[in-house]
């Protein structure tokens, strides 16, 4: 469980195209359930990852970066796919609240089996992404190319929202509770780049994001 929780942190943050240091993974790993029982301080990411070396998982480039080897990169779309299928599973057959998906499907993601993975696909219809928007590695999702961050974005423009950032249970909570998902359409009110915040019209709310966080929220033309 400890090593797959470590394959899923470094592929999501590279998906983020963070360069993995183990800093920043250490406080990855914060970011997941504390029943998940993971050692976050240096030493012990230090040990996992000498582990994962020695597994043919992972190495250490010269400059302090972690990077997945081959092997490690298709043990870490495995995990992933499973956490954002048992992601749609709370949600979409369970019903569950969209601000808990992300940890239950963190519990989840190391129980399911290679045929209880296959039935979640048929009965869910092969679902392309989670609740948040980001892909499920092997379903044949395919980008929208007119999708980008939206701390680019200028005022007055007509968005829609592609993903959201889901590591932060706090500020995925604000998005549930302000609808900042997948299909919402937004308005850029103002773009305040000298201020650093994007200030958007939700419709019912108007809502402000610094542009670190705007970085971390994909969009695209309404």
């Amino acid at each position: 469980m400890a090593m797959e929780n470590y394959l899923l942190s470094i592929f999501r943050l590279n998906e983020q195209g963070v360069h993995v240091t183990l800093t920043i993974l250490s406080e990855h790993l914060k970011t997941l359930p504390t029943d998940e029982g993971l050692g976050t301080s240096l030493p012990s990411v230090g040990g996992m990852i000498r582990r994962m070396a020695r597994e043919g998982l992972a190495e250490t480039k010269p400059n302090k970066e972690v990077v997945l080897t081959s092997s490690g990169r298709k043990a870490a779309a495995s995990v992933v796919r499973r956490h954002r299928l048992a992601e749609r599973l709370v949600v979409d057959l369970l019903g569950m609240d969209l601000r808990v998906s992300h940890m239950e499907a963190h519990r989840l993601e190391h129980a399911i089996s290679p045929n209880l993975e296959a039935r979640i696909v048929a009965v869910l219809n092969n679902p392309e992404t989670c609740p948040f928007g980001h892909p499920i590695p092997g379903s044949g999702y395919k980008p929208n190319k007119n999708s980008t961050s939206l701390d680019t974005a200028t005022d007055g423009l007509e968005l829609v929202i592609d993903s959201v950032p889901e590591d932060d249970q706090a500020l995925l909570e604000y998005f549930v509770e302000k609808k900042i998902l997948p299909g919402q359409r937004v308005r850029v009110n103002e773009a305040a780049e000298t201020r650093g915040v994007i200030t958007l019209d939700c419709g019912e709310d108007e809502v402000v994001f610094s542009y670190d966080i705007a970085a971390k929220i994909r969009v695209y033309p309404a």
